[in-house]
């Protein structure tokens, strides 16, 4: 059974966000992410995963306000100062948890000049926290238009320009299959180059059952081929997120 881990920022919304990790432990989850864990103190979410015994998985660097801002800095020409203040920022945060992945948005931009200064963003983000393992998210267009990292090709360019070990694709089912139209098929091709898998349903982003996509066919892959990383479920709940939880025990 591959390790699943729970993204607070979506699932148990039908408590206050510092109650959710009990309600994750609980629940059987041994990993959480939050996507901006920014608006409580590092002590208390830090607190919180000790007395659960939960292991951050990710967290995201932070726009200034995800509610109608920037998704992101990292590929914005003339963004540099601000994205390097916001990747510091969060690999403080990150270090306090000891989180396994820091995910670098890359914010909306196009063409050459922001591919340029995203490789050379990412660069410089990788020698600053060579200890710290990065992630690059490819994002689907109809979900986030203008958004810069929208193919999974691009991400596999980036991360080879970029050249460093301590970069790597994190993979997202929902946005795969929405990119693609082939989970299965994007997954065989970018495997290699991935250390996190997020879940989610299609088409609608609910709990990952079958459907449009056999997500217990592919669990069962991800078994065989002996994945070790995190599967988070990131996801908006049909209903209390404890009922619809069967998607992570009983998908044989």
């Amino acid at each position: 059974m591959p390790r699943f881990a729970a993204n607070l920022t979506f699932l148990f919304k039908e408590l206050p966000f510092l109650d959710r990790f009990q309600a994750a432990a609980e629940a059987g989850f041994e990993a959480v992410e939050v996507l901006f864990p920014y608006d409580d103190a590092a002590s208390e979410i830090t607190r919180r995963l000790t007395q659960n015994g939960l292991h951050m998985a990710l967290i995201n660097t932070p726009p200034p306000n995800w509610a109608g801002g920037e998704r992101g800095f990292a590929a914005l020409p003339g963004g540099e100062t601000r994205f390097r203040h916001d990747f510091k920022r969060a690999l403080r945060f990150a270090q306090a948890f000891r989180s396994t992945h820091l995910h670098i948005m890359a914010g909306k931009a196009q063409g050459k000049i922001a591919h340029r200064t995203y490789v050379e963003n990412l660069k410089w983000a990788a020698a600053q926290a060579p200890k710290q393992s990065l992630t690059i998210e490819p994002i689907n267009p109809v979900d986030m238009p203008g958004y810069f990292l929208n193919s999974f090709d691009l991400a596999a360019e980036v991360i080879a320009e970029v050249g460093a070990r301590n970069l790597s694709l994190q993979f997202d089912a929902y946005h795969a299959e929405k990119i693609t139209g082939d989970l299965f098929g994007t997954w065989d091709k970018f495997k290699r180059i991935t250390r996190h898998i997020q879940v989610g349903g299609i088409p609608d982003r609910n709990e990952p059952l079958r459907g449009d996509v056999n997500f217990p066919a592919w669990f069962r892959q991800l078994d065989r081929e002996g994945y070790k990383g995190w599967v988070s479920g990131e996801y908006n709940p049909t209903a209390q997120t404890e009922a619809g939880l069967i998607w992570m025990r009983g998908y044989d």
